[in-house]
């Protein structure tokens, strides 16, 4: 067993800051859980990656700054590696490898096309720490989805799990985007995004209200769901169509909601987020026992309630089963990172759609 740890960072499309996480694996099994922290982004940062984020695949990248936004984005990420690790009392020669998600800018996979920004050379320069990152390059370029990457993660916490429920289970990402892997008999899995998460609600609470999300489902909670909208923002060929598939953060426009008070606009959201996630429950080979949520989606009581219902399954927040959901997409990069340096497989068939079991990766040496 390995005895070093391994470092996940992640930058989801939530926007809300960086998650860092310590694990110790072999990349098939977890025997141990060290400490994680968030950092949420300074201001002038958090603003520049939503203007590069909202600009999309179209943008002129030299003219947009992306450049200057990658370099701070990855001094970022650096400065809260140090801040984990001086936390943890851990060196960097205690640390086998760092698991460098990078920030998501758009991801087209129809086109086989996705932009990820972070410096891997440079960080592992400033932590003097190898760094893997670019982790979802090779899967595209042999005609995957690119997304989602944690599934392999959520098998191995499934396995090593003390009162994991019986499967099928599903353990559900709400981030800015939702995704299920879905865990059956023999670990067989299944993987995709089942549409907007978080990402469209945030959206509205900035646009009407200046907050960076409906806390506590507050808002939604005191508003009414309109049917009428909620059958426009579900007519879209995607919900129907088979998995794997992956989404960008914004693959679905909620101007009809536009018509909507912020609280109705937010319940609506809700709604199509829960609709969704029981359309995509129901394309799977087996109907889960259980639904796991992780993600910052999970903290959101109204949501929550709202899966439950159209969904008609139990579901928890992945404490239950003595997981951690703000950690977990952090600590699935670690895991990851060292998939690849043994040149493991990192995605699947069932998870993007490859065509046969496939490593990525790039590793860049700290010296």
């Amino acid at each position: 067993m390995q005895t070093d740890f391994a470092l996940g960072l992640m930058s989801g499309t939530s926007l809300d800051g960086i998650d860092a996480a310590l694990i110790r694996t072999d990349g098939e099994t977890i025997s141990d859980f060290g400490p994680w922290a968030t950092t949420p982004y300074g201001a002038e940062l958090g603003q520049a990656l939503r203007r590069l984020v909202d600009a999309g695949p179209g943008m002129d990248e030299a003219a947009a700054g992306v450049a200057q936004v990658e370099a701070a984005l990855t001094e970022a990420h650096a400065g809260a590696v140090r801040t984990l690790l001086a936390e943890a009392g851990l060196s960097a020669d205690q640390i086998r490898v760092v698991g460098f998600h990078g920030h998501t800018l758009w991801h087209d996979p129809e086109r086989g096309r996705t932009r990820q920004i972070g410096d891997g050379a440079l960080l592992a320069a400033r932590l003097g720490i190898d760094v893997v990152n670019d982790f979802r390059s090779a899967d595209m370029a042999a005609g995957g989805q690119g997304a989602p990457l944690a599934p392999l993660y959520h098998a191995a916490l499934a396995r090593g799990s003390k009162g994991t429920p019986e499967l099928p289970l599903a353990v559900l990402n709400l981030g800015g985007v939702a995704n299920i892997t879905w865990i059956g008999a023999a670990q067989r899995l299944l993987a995709f995004d089942t549409g907007p998460a978080s990402a469209l609600i945030d959206d509205l609470m900035l646009r009407r209200c200046g907050e960076a999300y409906d806390r506590d489902g507050k808002r939604a909670a005191a508003g009414q769901v309109s049917d009428a909208v909620l059958a426009v923002l579900l007519d879209d060929a995607y919900f129907s169509a088979p998995p794997p598939k992956s989404l960008d953060r914004n693959a679905f426009d909620a101007a009809p909601i536009e018509v909507l008070s912020t609280e109705d606009g937010a319940a609506t959201l809700v709604a199509f987020t829960a609709r969704t996630v029981a359309l995509g429950l129901a394309l799977c080979p087996e109907q889960a026992r259980r639904i796991l949520v992780t993600g910052g989606g999970r903290h959101n009581p109204t949501l929550m309630a709202a899966l439950q219902k159209h969904t008609g399954v139990v579901v928890e927040p992945v404490e239950a089963v003595g997981w951690r959901g703000d950690a977990l997409e952090a600590e699935a990069f670690a895991f990851l990172a060292v998939r690849a340096l043994q040149g493991r497989a990192l995605s699947v068939p069932e998870t993007t759609g490859v065509a046969r079991p496939l490593t990525g990766g790039v590793l860049h040496k700290a010296g």
